[in-house]
């Protein structure tokens, strides 16, 4: 007899599969840039970045939060899916047509002639992303971590190839911006091919209402409702999208909040680009390339698998705390360790791996990577405001982050980059506290049980990175000191754990 798997096992696959995933595509990531990196320069990458801003708060538009109210709602059909996807589409379709037309006023912007045609190319991956969206909420719902992982590396694999290819051929800038452009189409096409053989009925088992499609549990490939547009449906079109105007309420503010996540995440990008030029561009946003691809290799393991997780025990209180405190110490457990660690060996890594051309990008990365180690913990937080549907007070969290941030930056952008990356990166840490006063009216949870569960994990990391440190200090050249930094590191981090016999330590190692 088939037994359906307990909310423990699945979470259990989820890490394991967002573990594999992650670790791997941030392996291949690195790979292929380092191997573009040696062949490009600051330049190059810095032509990218100044769009990026561009195209993330695209996506933003695009995703509307519909995604996220997608996963929130216990009985989601067909209707909701197919309502959501064309929305989607047709959204995506009117951006790019504003962004095509906007494109000479941003070359104008940078003073930088040649982002009107790259910017109208690099911007049609956004819209060819918008078919993958609704078939991915299906898979994230459903908790698909091994087709998720499946996808996302193919996809990685192929379009790092490209962008090799087309390096190393003389065209540059062009085959980054191909690559993102074809990473969007192998994603769109193989998460087809995965949710057409998922259910859409919620992991928790909801049952759908009366008068929807009778059997939600059929796989999507199966029933002609699913991809019947607009002008097909015999409802008419108010029906058609009222699961649009249902959900408004909380995508809404889904929307807007990661539009300010998508400024705060790329707003140097536009300042660099503006104050200075598209060399010192390229220097940070390499920098903060090697920082996000550390720190977001746990917020993408632990968020694939939290809000599910923690929407799936919304009616049980307490269960719930226990399984976010457990999550947190988790985070902290692997977050300070590695992006501390990667501050440590950044002014051997970065020479050695991917040339000396990049050593005055160094700086930059260490002082990212220490907001970097805080930014999966508030991560957890976020998860547990949008499980309980509290997408206002996830908006207001991030409005105000944002305001302070270009306050400082407004404030310190004629002192140099220098200033601008500690002021984020202490707001970033700071902000911990915030997310937590935001989080306590759902989990009641005082300000010492934080600092109980986070501190052993960040005196130890501060302890280890030390020891790292100094040890080196005895090594006489840059490979020498990268290994010393590490084995020391790791070693007196696991010491620190077993003698402190911290309990998710032991789990994980047993």
């Amino acid at each position: 007899m088939e037994t359906t798997p307990s909310l423990k096992d699945k979470t259990a696959r989820g890490f394991f599969w967002g573990a594999l995933n992650n670790g791997t595509m941030q392996v291949l990531n690195a790979v292929f840039g380092i191997v573009l990196a040696r062949k490009l320069d600051q330049d190059d990458y810095g032509l990218i970045g100044m769009l990026t801003i561009f195209t993330l708060i695209a996506n933003s538009l695009q995703d509307s939060g519909f995604v996220t109210a997608l996963t929130n709602k216990r009985n989601a059909t067909r209707h909701d899916y197919n309502a959501v996807f064309w929305f989607n589409i047709g959204v995506s379709l009117c951006l790019y047509i504003l962004l095509f037309f906007c494109a000479p006023l941003i070359a104008w912007f940078f003073n930088e002639p040649i982002l009107t045609n790259l910017s109208r190319y690099y911007f049609f991956g956004f819209f060819i992303a918008s078919f993958s969206i609704v078939p991915r909420a299906i898979l994230f719902r459903q908790m698909k971590q091994k087709e998720l992982a499946i996808m996302g590396l193919c996809s990685l694999l192929v379009s790092g190839i490209v962008g090799i290819v087309m390096a190393y051929n003389g065209m540059a800038y062009w085959g980054l911006a191909t690559q993102t452009i074809v990473f969007n189409l192998m994603v769109s096409i193989l998460s087809w091919v995965f949710a057409a053989k998922a259910p859409l009925s919620s992991p928790q088992g909801g049952k759908m209402p009366s008068g929807e499609v009778p059997d939600d549990k059929t796989p999507i490939d199966k029933h002609s409702a699913w991809l019947l547009p607009p002008w097909g449906d015999k409802r008419g079109a108010s029906a058609f999208f009222a699961p649009i105007k249902e959900m408004f309420g909380f995508s809404s503010k889904m929307l807007l909040t990661n539009i300010f996540i998508g400024v705060n995440n790329n707003i140097f990008s536009v300042v660099l680009g503006k104050l200075y030029n598209k060399y010192e561009v390229g220097t940070y946003n390499q920098a903060n390339k090697w920082n996000t691809m550390g720190y977001s290799l746990l917020t993408s393991m632990v968020g694939n698998v939290a809000q599910p997780v923690l929407a799936g025990v919304n009616d049980e209180r307490e269960r719930q705390l226990r399984i976010f405190r457990k999550m947190l110490r988790f985070t902290a457990m692997l977050a300070f360790p590695a992006l501390g660690g990667f501050a440590l060996i950044a002014p051997e890594f970065i020479p050695l791996v991917i040339g000396a051309k990049w050593s005055t990008c160094v700086p930059y990365l260490q002082t990212l990577c220490v907001a970097g180690a805080f930014i999966p913990v508030c991560q957890v937080y976020s998860n547990l405001l949008i499980s309980k549907g509290a997408s206002g007070l996830y908006l207001c969290s991030t409005a105000i982050f944002l305001l302070c941030q270009l306050a400082g930056v407004l404030w310190l952008s004629s002192r140099g980059i220098g200033p601008l990356l500690y002021w984020v990166t202490s707001l970033q840490v700071l902000w911990l506290l915030v997310w937590h006063g935001f989080a306590r009216r759902f989990t009641q949870l005082p300000l010492r049980a934080l600092l109980s569960d986070l501190c052993p994990f960040l005196f130890t990391a501060l302890l280890a990175l030390a020891a790292g440190h100094g040890l080196s200090q005895f090594a006489d050249n840059e490979l020498l000191r990268l290994l010393v930094k590490v084995a020391t590191a790791v070693a007196v981090y696991a010491g620190g754990m077993y003698w402190l016999r911290i309990d998710i330590w032991q789990e994980g190692v047993e």
